[in-house]
């Protein structure tokens, strides 16, 4: 369905693609409600999405130069009645700052560039990453430490004809086969489609001679031949294994529609060097980092802390206090209360001890549902998770449109409250609700919004930042602030069997709360762990570790509105506005933002009630199932009984048969096939 057929009255619009705008979607497409879900970007999830590494080139163009809406933008005035008035929204996103870039790969001869396996289209897109500072060619050799203006023939920009899951407008999902696809390809070139994913994980499984073993130094061009393999998050995030998403996921039934790995392990910077953190009993004991004193002590403290509530003599003194000051009068040792406060906790130097308790409780409750540490990370990036939504509220009959700008709100003088929008086209669109995201409200409807700023860095590097027997760990590592007045910063390092990276690279983010620019309050975080020299091998100079080399660097600030409440917008009663990314490590703020605006959208319905197995629907007498189709007899009720044995699905998160060892792989996790029988094996 193009845009200008769609129908001009609806019960919900929602403007913006993001996680809570997705997850109230689905939560009110699920309900009956009529939905259209509209984004002014070619891709969904806006600051979550995920891309390809042409697709990532193609943003970075895109807010580097701030360019304005190309697209013909009609005269909205005349659609306004007297008794009327109009809102405008903004056009453009404003939330991305400081973009640098930077490579360190050497550069092959070759021109033009362009990814593997990709459809050749008509007319090819020129995508370009373009640097504040000095320009880059692809025909040098010699740019290490120098940003970039590299331009990379995309191969892959959709047409409408071509893909009209993925045109300029989103159809109704009455058909599933044209719901949003979860491996959505984003900005022209985002992401494969499911099977070539597939096809792409196998080739790299089945991989033989990798650059790595052949002492091959990876160049640019091998990255951007490479670029499919790429999904590279705008917003660095992990899931706790009894977090609010992965609860919501596994209610909704939403959790089909991705694939899960556990993190393999927890890091922590200490003494100069990356240290594994010993989190659960069994690697505490087997840890030799810390004595035997050391290990009794920590168990100890963390079984104080599984059930603190039950010991208020041992904190209430100490509740006005910090968590670090209260560390220290439990006289754990310095080894100790870094591994707590930084990688356990990881609450900030100002946090009370109540708050640090808190913390450290979620982090042992989440140990042993799915693996040896807390968190999940989902398969080709995070971006995943907005679009498993939409895919729901696509199902259940909510309509798409991406590149879908609006222009205005239309208020009703009299009563104050929205009625319509009008988007660039001209269209005017009644509805009853609307939910707005952060970086489409006007700066002239906010008032005294104080928005904080993330700061975020993308590196592609060579090697692991703690080299294992396996090469195929999913880290998270933290870093303490190393000056006084800086922030501690969260690195996650992801390998490729994550679906994030090629063959014989690591992606990782680096995110902490803004004090300067991205590079500014990165950099030195950077030079500490990594090398920027790729032709040379530089060790790390307390550890005499080799360092990895980075080849492909991205800084940028986002803005973070999660601090807006709703009374800091001058919008109508009916508009309601979602925040966009924190800096937290979890969503919990995002689920409870969609939860909230759900509740008082429809205070009397369920939010996000689980949705029926497509094998449990029930079909009408209208329905094609029972129809012979050519393929024989309709089959009978009794095909469909279970195997003697078999679990039913329903039962799934009770079924869950692996050891806690069979979890610390890298091999994908059903949120659907689990069982909390192993959750207290390693924090007894």
């Amino acid at each position: 369905m193009s845009a200008d057929h769609l129908p001009s009255e609806f019960e919900v619009l929602i403007v913006g693609t993001g996680l809570p705008e997705s997850i109230i979607a689905a939560a009110c497409s699920r309900i009956g409600q009529k939905v259209l879900h509209v984004d002014r970007s070619a891709y969904y999830g806006g600051n979550w999405a995920s891309f390809t590494f042409s697709g990532l080139l193609s943003w970075i163009e895109e807010h580097k130069h701030e360019a304005c809406n190309k697209d013909e933008i009609k005269e909205w005035k005349d659609k306004i009645q007297e008794d009327e008035e109009a809102i405008l929204l903004n056009t453009v996103d404003k939330t991305i700052t400081n973009v640098e870039v930077f490579c360190f790969a050497s550069q092959d001869s070759e021109d033009n560039i362009q990814e593997e396996g990709v459809l050749q289209l008509k007319h090819d897109s020129s995508v370009t990453a373009a640097g504040t500072k000095g320009r880059f060619s692809g025909s040098s050799k010699d740019c290490h430490g120098q940003q970039i203006q590299a331009t990379v023939t995309n191969t892959v920009e959709s047409s409408p004809s071509e893909d009209p899951v993925r045109s300029d407008s989103q159809a109704s999902a009455q058909e599933t086969d044209d719901a949003p696809s979860t491996q959505e390809e984003n900005h022209g070139n985002m992401c494969s489609t499911e099977s070539e994913k597939q096809e792409a994980g196998v080739t790299e499984q089945i991989s033989e001679c990798t650059d790595e073993k052949k002492g091959k130094k990876i160049t640019y061009s091998q990255i951007v031949k490479e670029g499919r393999r790429f999904n590279v998050d705008l917003t660095s995030k992990l899931l706790y294994a009894k977090g609010s998403l992965v609860d919501l996921l596994i209610k909704s039934n939403v959790s089909r529609y991705a694939e899960f790995k556990n993190a393999t392990r927890i890091l922590t910077y200490q003494n100069g060097k990356v240290e594994q953190v010993p989190c659960s009993r069994a690697d505490v004991f087997a840890s030799k980092q810390l004595t035997v004193v050391e290990k009794r002590m920590l168990m100890k403290f963390l079984t104080f802390c599984m059930d603190y509530q039950q010991h208020p003599e041992e904190y209430l003194d100490f509740k006005d206090h910090t968590f670090v000051e209260f560390l220290k009068m439990k006289k754990l040792t310095a080894n100790l209360q870094h591994f707590v406060h930084h990688s356990i906790s990881m609450v900030s130097e100002t946090d009370k001890t109540t708050e640090g308790l808190c913390a450290t409780q979620n982090f042992l409750q989440c140990l042993g549902r799915y693996g040896n540490t807390p968190f999940l990370f989902p398969l080709y990036g995070n971006g995943e998770i907005p679009q498993c939504f939409c895919r729901m509220c696509a199902v259940f009959g909510g309509i798409y449109c991406l590149r879908h700008v609006v222009q205005c709100l239309v208020v009703d003088k009299e009563t104050k409250r929205c009625k319509a929008v009008i988007d660039t086209s001209g269209m005017r669109i009644s509805c009853k609700h609307f939910i707005v995201e952060d970086s489409y409200v006007a700066d002239e409807q906010r008032k005294c919004v104080q928005h904080r700023q993330i700061s975020r860095a993308v590196l592609i590097t060579d090697k692991s930042l703690l080299k294992t027997e396996s090469d195929q760990q999913i880290s998270l590592v933290t870093v303490p602030p190393l000056e006084p007045g800086r922030p501690a910063v969260r690195i996650v390092e992801l390998c490729s069997s994550s679906m994030t990276s090629m063959q014989g690279t690591y992606l990782v983010h680096l995110t902490c709360p803004s004090s300067g620019t991205a590079k500014e309050d990165l950099s030195l975080v950077v030079s500490r762990l990594f090398s920027e020299n790729v032709d040379a091998d530089e060790k790390d100079a307390d550890s005499g570790v080799e360092k990895p080399s980075v080849l492909w660097a991205l800084y940028f600030n986002m803005r973070d509105s999660s601090v807006a409440e709703r009374s800091s917008y001058n919008l109508p009663s009916n508009v309601y506005v979602c925040s966009g990314p924190d800096s937290t490590l979890g969503s919990d703020h995002s689920i409870k933002q969609a939860e909230s605006i759900f509740g008082q959208l429809f205070p009397d319905e369920e939010f996000c009630p689980p949705a029926p197995n497509p094998e449990d629907i029930i079909y009408d007498g209208d329905g094609a199932e029972a129809e012979n189709a050519g393929f024989g007899a309709p089959l009978g009720p009794e095909h469909n009984k279970p195997e003697e044995g078999a679990v039913p699905e329903q039962e799934n998160e009770k079924a869950m048969t692996e050891t806690t060892e069979k979890n610390t792989s890298v091999t994908p996790v059903s949120l659907a096939t689990c069982n909390d029988s192993t959750e207290e094996q390693d924090t007894e």
